[in-house]
């Protein structure tokens, strides 16, 4: 378990399409409607990208954590 990155699997599009088609798969297998296996793997697509996304803003935080923005103010000589 050391060696895996969660992050880059939980952001994988390949995990998540692997694993909606499971469970459209098994909804099928079960006995139920090919309508609902759809909105299933709708649903859980939704999710991974709101997973994705949270995790890649994230990320993006935490590597600016210490940067300062530097901004200027320019001032008209009217403005004192």
């Amino acid at each position: 378990m050391k060696g895996i990155n969660w992050v880059r699997k939980l952001t994988s599009r390949k995990l998540w399409t692997a694993v909606a088609s499971f469970v459209s798969m098994m909804i099928v297998a079960m006995g139920g409607a090919e309508n609902t296996a759809t909105q299933v793997t709708a649903l859980i697509m939704a999710g991974a990208s709101v997973v994705a996304y949270i995790i890649g803003e994230g990320l993006t935080d935490s590597a600016n954590i210490g940067v300062e923005v530097e901004t200027e103010v320019e001032m008209d000589d009217t403005e004192e």
